[in-house]
């Protein structure tokens, strides 16, 4: 396993504490998150393991500020998303997570190198700044042969990596992924997850996956197991997965 690069004093991204329930057909309360705590450092990936339906894409949406906690804080590079107004929490999500999903969202209409300068324009950055970032992203994700494609004319891998590409667009500390070679044969999956890897390795993210596939946790530099809304290592005979 590949050593992280030395962490700064402070995580990039930090759970202290945190809970997360829903309402259930019955009104009950299901409890998904129950006092969970994690800190990620900059050059650090973290697979999060776990049965479907554990809670895994809702912590991560936590941990993004994509949703509030019942209780506990998250910090998004020291800075706390709690007490947030819905504007600055939109603002801190932008400027401080990238986000990669199952499906790669692309806009269809665009190429690949259109779609990775969208958040760059719409951080009114100048175009041609946006350019020379997204190409540079395009070329570091292996598309530098591609960037005029649109999503059609690429493969799914291709797609993915173009999406990888647009989530580190505004040079983010951290990336959360769901799920994403979820879709992806295993020539191409192997590609991305090299890929994340070397985001944290070579770029210093820090980068939190989850993930069902073995290969992809065996990457990461630590690989954590939620189970019953707690998060704990996963035991080595798991072997990731």
């Amino acid at each position: 396993m590949t050593t992280p690069l030395v962490s700064h004093v402070s995580p990039v991204l930090e759970a202290i504490g945190v809970v997360k329930a829903y309402r259930g057909g019955d009104g009950n309360a299901i409890q998904v998150l129950s006092g969970v705590d994690l800190s990620i450092a900059s050059g650090e990936m973290v697979a999060v393991i776990g049965a479907s339906g554990s809670g895994k894409s809702t912590f991560l949406h936590v941990l993004g500020a994509l949703e509030r906690p019942d209780a506990g804080a998250v910090f998004l590079g020291g800075t706390p998303t709690a007490d947030a107004s819905d504007e600055a929490l939109a603002e801190l999500r932008n400027r401080q997570v990238g986000f990669v999903f199952q499906f790669h969202h692309l806009l269809k209409e665009f190429s690949a190198l259109e779609n990775v300068m969208m958040p760059l324009r719409i951080a009114d950055r100048p175009l041609a700044e946006a350019r020379a970032r997204a190409s540079e992203l395009l070329e570091r994700v292996g598309l530098g042969g591609r960037v005029h494609h649109r999503p059609s004319e690429l493969s799914g891998g291709e797609q993915q990596r173009a999406a990888v590409a647009r989530a580190l667009a505004l040079q983010p500390p951290v990336v959360l992924a769901d799920e994403p070679s979820g879709n992806l044969d295993h020539q191409n999956a192997e590609l991305l997850h090299d890929l994340f890897l070397s985001l944290a390795t070579d770029m210093g993210v820090g980068v939190v996956v989850v993930t069902h596939n073995r290969s992809l946790a065996e990457r990461a530099h630590r690989v954590l197991h939620l189970e019953e809304g707690r998060l704990q290592p996963a035991p080595p005979s798991a072997g990731g997965v």
